[in-house]
């Protein structure tokens, strides 16, 4: 077998790119990188057989220079795969030399040497004093060991530590002499220091388009959201809705495309330019935060959340992804006391492809939740096959032909949120205090007459509502349901929003 087919067999799944989308951005293929040959083993009980070794870019601290990757029992090590590329790219990315990387250190705790050793350290120079940076790796899929690289930070005394499982990874940092854990949105290169990473000016085209938004959400619960004392949810959307903002302003005012979404040394600075991007979010789609309002987290939680978010381009990324994080988010109770369960994916695809809505009829979802029948129906419309000015005509149809509604606050943003990071930059989801339950609704809340002013705008109402309509609407529950009559949406798709028992009759009457 060839160094490929090694690498599909440890991996299982070639489509998903050995799950080491890490490494994407390297100058060559994995198979060219990485080099797998085989060994017979000669003495022991496995005398005789095969097993797959690799040459490793740096000698280990036993002094071995092959390692075992996979044997003819199929039995695998993809974690050593992860941590050799891992090695190539510091070599060949950062520049480091191979007399500044120790693979298995031995860690010492005071007077004890731990059992365990670190993955890998990098130094400052070749006497291998200093240490730099610590990269804890893991295998795919495996979520657990940020603590444990934190004691190799502290018992080592390294300013920066990386955790990465070949997919998704955080950056630790501790600016001495701070004793709370800072993160950072890459790591120095040789000659660098970590102010230099803070510093540096970042483009649009320097952000990664693949990612893990809900890793990057459970890594922050566990440094600092946790323990915050806020809501969780809003603060997050927050930052989500300030990026957002930055991200667009980047593609479309500023013309080297520089983002400025991003933290710095001293956490004051960092908290203002934040704050003042948060600011002009609301300022652009006003009505999903309270008028006023700031980001609450504390400057020393928001440097910390601030580092793996910014690297990331919201964006046009992939939907399903961030839809799964906002689920996430949306905290289990709060979810089952008002209904809110995310309606299944492939039942909500299953439904678009029934209907088969097509580029010119307009959509509604009165209950739209987290927007998946609208965000399938643009993909339904123009699929990801599609060549590259799809992504413009597809901004157009959804600013147009997609309209989503919901009471709910969370919900109301989480929609918002996904349609922003679609493209649509003039997104018609309306809400909260908006309710497809209760006409009245629209007509004696902002956003109820924000709506009706939309669909007059569009004419999907037949003619404008006068004062004296308007007054007799509010008296008249039958009249106010007499303009979801005169709608002319061509397709309703809808996982109606009865979150328990619904008590009054007249909430259902008229469906």
């Amino acid at each position: 077998m060839d160094t490929k087919e090694i690498l599909d067999r440890i991996f299982k799944d070639p489509t998903t790119k050995y799950d080491l989308t890490e490494f994407d951005t390297l100058d060559k293929p994995l198979y060219e990188i990485i080099n797998i040959y085989p060994r017979i083993s000669e003495s022991g009980r496995d005398a005789g057989k095969i097993r797959y070794v690799m040459k490793s870019f740096v000698a280990f601290s036993s002094g071995k220079e092959e390692v075992q990757v996979f044997d003819e029992n199929g039995k695998s090590n993809p974690e050593e795969i992860v941590r050799q590329l891992w090695v190539y790219k510091l070599l060949n990315h950062y520049e480091y030399k191979t007399d500044e990387i120790e693979l298995e250190k031995s860690v010492h705790f005071g007077t004890e040497v731990n059992a365990k050793a670190a993955d890998i350290v990098v130094y400052t120079d070749n006497t291998k004093t200093t240490p730099k940076i610590i990269i804890e790796v893991k295998k795919p899929k495996r979520k657990d060991g940020i603590e444990q690289l934190k004691s190799y930070l502290n018992a080592e005394g390294s300013p920066v530590g990386v955790w990465s499982n070949g997919s998704d990874s955080i950056i630790l940092y501790r600016p001495y002499p701070a004793n709370f854990d800072d993160t950072l949105v890459d790591i120095p290169k040789r000659g660098q220091e970590p102010k230099d990473v803070l510093e540096a000016k970042k483009t649009l085209a320097h952000l990664k388009k693949s990612f893990n938004f809900k890793k990057i959400i459970e890594d922050l619960e566990e440094l600092v959201l946790a323990d915050s004392g806020k809501d969780e949810f809003n603060e997050i959307f927050k930052l989500i809705f300030a990026k957002i903002w930055d991200e667009k302003e980047a593609l479309e005012n500023r013309a080297n495309q520089e983002v400025q979404f991003s933290k710095a040394l001293d956490p004051e600075i960092t908290y203002e330019r934040i704050n003042n991007l948060f600011h002009k979010a609301c300022e652009e789609w006003p009505g999903i935060f309270k008028e006023g309002e700031d980001i609450e987290l504390t400057k020393r939680h928001l440097q910390v959340c601030v580092g793996p978010i910014e690297g990331v381009r919201l964006m046009g990324s992939n939907l399903r992804i961030m839809d799964d994080a906002f689920e996430y988010l949306l905290p289990t109770e709060a979810k089952k006391k008002k209904g809110q369960f995310f309606t299944p994916r492939h039942v909500i695809e299953m439904c678009v492809r029934m209907l088969n809505p097509k580029k010119s009829e307009f959509v509604l979802d009165p209950s739209c939740g987290s927007a998946g029948f609208l965000l399938h129906t643009m993909e339904w419309c123009y699929p990801a096959n599609d060549n590259d000015s799809r992504e413009l005509r597809k901004h157009r149809y959804a600013a147009k032909y997609l309209w989503g509604i919901d009471f709910e606050e969370r919900a109301a943003k989480t929609s918002r949120a996904l349609m922003l990071i679609a493209g649509d930059g003039h997104t018609n989801i309306f809400g909260p205090d908006v309710s497809s339950l209760d006409p009245k609704t629209w007509y004696e809340t902002q956003s109820g007459q924000k709506l009706m002013s939309k669909l007059i705008e569009a004419k999907l109402i037949p003619k404008p509502i006068s004062k004296e309509d308007e007054a007799n609407v509010l008296r008249d529950d039958d009249l106010a349901w007499k303009y979801f009559d005169e709608l002319k949406f061509d397709v309703i798709l809808a996982n109606p929003p009865f979150a328990g028992e619904i008590k009054d009759k007249k909430d259902v009457s008229q469906l």
